[in-house]
């Protein structure tokens, strides 16, 4: 890997309108290719929407709702990490979509804690929420983490994410709709932070080591 370009969409869907969110996602990727980033993620829920009344999660998009990702993924040739709500046996639960230029559908995974990729690889390891000692992959060079959390907890969110990203040697990226979105490297040394607003967190993994920006969406 002699150069790895990601992002972190730093968005809060704040209704459960898909198409309109879908729509606001192309501003991102298309935004995220013109910086050749070659991985987007989003943060908790991005695609669907917050629960209804804080309590019922939206209904899970169609495949031809998430079409335009998927076309969007194969002609920008980049990696989209969503956020969604999944439905099995009639339970909804938190979930992510994965976008792949490799892929004609998305996949769709559980959210657990976070996700582990390995570059250039189009699937994700889920480290479940409740693993005290997760078995990653020794390939990986990413953990990714979607967040919609405020200002009462993001301080104990980034704590244990640093923590993380230290404690097994791995980089870290969170995509935080509410702000505050991070890159972290496998040192748990903080490469970016962003404040409020919409924009991408961007990070370059080269000879240097990581290196991060912010990027405001136009």
């Amino acid at each position: 890997m002699s150069q790895w370009n990601i992002a972190a969409a730093q968005y809060a869907p704040r209704h459960n309108c898909i198409d309109a969110h879908v729509q606001h996602h192309l501003r991102f990727i298309d935004a995220a290719a013109r910086q050749q980033c070659n991985l987007l993620v989003f943060p908790e829920l991005s695609l669907t929407g917050p629960a209804v009344d804080g309590v019922t999660l939206p209904e899970p998009p169609d495949e031809q709702t998430l079409a335009p990702i998927v076309d969007a993924a194969h002609t920008l040739s980049i990696t989209v990490i969503a956020g969604m709500t999944l439905e099995t046996h009639g339970v909804r639960q938190k979930g992510l979509a994965l976008f792949s230029p490799n892929h004609t559908q998305a996949m769709r995974y559980p959210q657990g804690s976070g996700a582990c990729l390995i570059p250039g690889k189009p699937q994700l390891t889920i480290v479940e929420g409740q693993t005290e000692l997760p078995s990653l992959d020794p390939l990986a060079a990413l953990f990714t983490c979607t967040q919609a959390v405020g200002e009462s907890s993001w301080r104990d969110a980034i704590s244990r994410l640093q923590r993380f990203s230290h404690k097994y040697a791995i980089a870290v990226l969170m995509a935080n709709s509410l702000g505050h979105s991070a890159l972290w490297d496998a040192s748990g040394q903080l490469i970016v932070r962003a404040d409020s607003g919409e924009l991408l967190l961007t990070g370059t993994w080269g000879k240097q080591g990581w290196q991060g920006d912010i990027i405001p969406l136009r």
